[in-house]
C-alpha cells in the first residue's frame, strides 16, 4: 500500500491554510450608508469616464500594429509607431485607473532589467484590477487566451502588447507558447520582459495558490513582484466565492481612494536543479513569496472550473462536489422524497446511459431544461448522455443513512466487472478514476496515477473489494476523506442546520453563496 504524510501532519498544514477560495465583505452600517451615497454619485460617474479612456486606448493600440506585415509582429517593435503608442497607452491607461479611484500607486524595491530578469511573476493574484501592475513594470508583454483577442478593444491592447496567446482548444498550443516564452525569454535583452500571474486565478490574497510552472520552463532569472491592496476595506477582491463582478466594480469606485502597492523582490537565481525542473522551481519561488507577504503557501489550484487542494498525492475538491449536488437538487425539489425512489428508475449497469430527459424523468423533474444544472457533476460522452452508475452513486452519496462501508461496497459494486470463468469482481482504473472524480473531485490524471501505485505489478487484474476498501478506509491518508469529508458532513447539510461542515483539508466551510448558484 502507498504511503503518505500522517494525517495529524496533514490536519496541522491544513489548520495554518485558511481557504484561498472564500472572500467575506462585512459593511458595518455606517460604511453601507457612505457605500449606498457614494455608490450612487460617484461610482457611475467614475465608471463612465474609466471606459471612455479604454476606448480612447483603442486607436493609438491599433496604431502600432495596423499595416505591417505578419512577420514584423513577430520581432519585438521599434521606431516611432512604438514611441507614440507606448507612451499613449501608458499614459492612458494610467488615467483610466485613477479615474477608478486608484489614485495611488506605491512602489517599493527596483524592477531588475531585461537582461538581469526576463521574466516577472506577481502574486498573490486576487482581482481583474491587477493589470494595474503592468504601469510599474512599464507595460511588458502578457500571456493570454487567444479568445480574447475578439474582444472589442482587449483584442487590439493584446496585439499591441504582442501578448503571448494560448488556446485551450488546441491541444499543440501549450507546446508553442512554451516554446515561445523560452524564444522571448533567452533572447538576451532583445524582446522585453514577460508577465506572468503563475497562480492562474484568483484569491482572497490570505495564501497562495499552487504557482504553475509555466513561468519557469525556460530556466532563465525571474524577478518576483508582490502585490498589495492595504486599504481599510478589501473592495476589490475577486474570489471564487464572494462579491460578483459588478459589485467589485461598485464598491470600488465608491471609495474615495484606493491604494496599490507594487513590491519588486530580489532576482531570484534558479540553481542547476530549479534550471532543469519548473515544477521545484515554482514552489520554491512560491514559498519565497509567501514568506514576503507573510501567508502560507498552499497546494490548492483551479483544475478546469473546481478548486482542488491535496490530499496525500491526490488533488481533491476544496469542497465536497457531493455537497453541491445536494443544494441544486434541493432547489429543484428532487429530494422531497427521498433518495430512494429515485434509485429505482435508474438503469444501473455498465451500457446504462442518461440522456437529459430521461435523468429529469428519473429525478422527478418536470423537463429537461431542469436537468441542465446537473450536467457539470457527471462525465457526458460526446452525445451528452450520461453514465447511470454515476448519477446513482452520487444520489446513494447524499443517503445520510450510508455509513463509508456501505458507500465503499456500493461503489465497488456499481463499477467493478465481473472476470469470465472465475466470475469474481475487480475494479479496474476506469471505474476507480469515475469514483474518485464523482466523490471528491479527482482529476482522471491523479487517479490513473494512485491506481497504478495500488495495484503495483497486478493492475490488468483490478482491485478486489478489500484493496478498495484498503485503500478507502483504511489508509492513513486517504480514509477521512470518505469517513468525515463525505459522509458527516453531508449528513448535517441535508438534514437539519448545524455547525459549518469542514473541508477536505480541515478548514471550516463558510456558508457563501457561490458565484455559481
Amino acid at each position: 500500500m502507498e504511503g503518505g504524510s500522517s494525517p495529524a501532519g496533514l490536519a496541522e498544514a491544513a489548520a495554518a491554510a485558511p481557504n484561498p477560495f472564500v472572500h467575506q465583505l462585512r459593511l458595518s452600517p455606517l460604511q453601507k450608508v457612505k457605500f449606498y451615497v457614494l455608490g450612487a454619485v460617484l461610482a457611475p460617474i467614475r465608471v463612465a469616464l474609466a471606459f471612455i479612456v479604454l476606448f480612447l486606448i483603442w486607436p493609438f493600440a491599433l496604431l502600432q500594429v495596423v499595416g505591417l506585415p505578419e512577420e514584423t509582429l513577430q520581432e519585438p517593435f521599434s521606431g516611432w509607431r512604438n514611441t507614440v503608442s507606448h507612451g499613449s497607452v501608458y499614459l492612458l491607461s494610467r488615467l483610466m485607473f485613477f479615474l477608478l479611484g486608484f489614485m495611488r500607486i506605491r512602489v517599493r524595491g527596483q524592477r531588475a532589467s531585461r537582461l538581469e530578469a526576463p521574466i516577472l511573476v506577481a502574486a498573490p493574484h486576487s482581482t481583474f484590477f491587477d493589470p494595474i501592475i503592468l504601469l510599474p513594470c512599464d507595460l511588458p508583454k502578457v500571456v493570454s487566451r487567444t479568445e480574447n483577442l475578439h474582444v472589442p478593444v482587449i483584442g487590439a491592447l493584446l496585439r499591441f502588447n504582442q501578448a503571448i496567446l494560448v488556446s485551450r482548444h488546441d491541444p499543440a498550443s501549450r507546446k508553442k507558447v512554451v516554446e515561445e516564452v523560452k524564444r522571448r525569454a533567452t533572447s538576451q535583452g532583445k524582446w522585453p520582459q514577460v508577465l506572468f500571474f503563475p497562480e492562474g486565478t484568483c484569491s482572497n490574497k490570505k495564501a497562495l495558490l499552487k504557482f504553475k510552472p509555466g513561468a519557469f520552463i525556460s530556466g532563465v532569472p525571474i524577478q518576483p513582484v508582490l502585490i498589495r491592496y492595504p486599504n481599510s476595506l478589501d473592495s476589490t477582491t475577486w474570489a471564487w466565492r464572494g462579491p460578483g463582478v459588478l459589485k467589485v466594480i461598485w464598491l470600488t469606485a465608491s471609495q474615495l481612494c484606493t491604494t496599490v502597492e507594487v513590491e519588486f523582490l530580489p532576482v531570484y537565481q534558479p540553481s542547476a536543479e530549479e534550471a532543469v525542473n519548473p515544477t521545484l522551481y515554482a514552489n520554491n519561488v512560491q514559498k519565497v513569496m509567501a514568506r514576503a507577504l507573510g501567508i502560507p503557501a498552499t497546494e490548492c489550484e483551479f483544475v478546469g472550473n473546481l478548486p482542488v487542494t491535496v490530499v496525500g498525492s491526490l488533488r481533491v475538491a476544496l469542497e465536497p462536489r457531493i455537497w453541491e449536488l445536494g443544494k441544486v437538487l434541493r432547489k429543484a425539489r428532487c429530494l422531497t422524497g427521498g433518495v430512494k425512489s429515485q434509485l429505482d428508475l435508474l438503469p444501473v449497469c455498465p451500457s446504462g446511459r442518461l440522456g437529459l430527459t430521461e435523468l429529469a424523468h428519473c429525478l422527478g423533474l418536470a423537463g429537461p431544461e431542469d436537468a441542465e444544472g446537473l450536467l457539470n457533476y457527471f462525465q457526458q460522452d460526446t452525445d451528452g448522455s450520461m453514465d447511470s452508475r454515476e448519477v446513482a452513486l452520487a444520489l446513494e452519496a447524499l443517503e445520510r443513512e450510508y455509513d463509508p462501508q456501505d458507500l465503499t461496497s456500493r461503489a465497488f459494486e456499481l463499477f467493478s466487472e465481473t472476470r469470465t470463468g472465475t466470475g469474481d469482481c475487480r475494479l479496474h482504473q476506469d471505474g476507480f478514476c469515475a469514483i474518485l472524480r464523482l466523490l471528491l473531485g479527482t482529476p482522471r490524471a491523479d487517479g490513473a496515477e494512485l491506481y497504478s501505485r495500488l495495484c503495483r505489478d497486478h493492475s490488468q487484474d483490478g482491485l478486489t473489494l478489500d484493496e478498495f476498501q484498503d485503500f478507502s478506509l483504511r489508509h492513513p491518508d486517504y480514509a477521512r476523506l470518505f469517513s468525515t469529508y463525505l459522509r458527516l458532513p453531508m449528513a448535517r447539510a441535508l438534514t437539519k442546520p448545524g455547525p459549518p461542515p469542514t473541508y477536505a483539508n480541515g478548514i471550516p466551510a463558510a456558508s457563501l453563496k457561490s458565484k455559481a448558484d
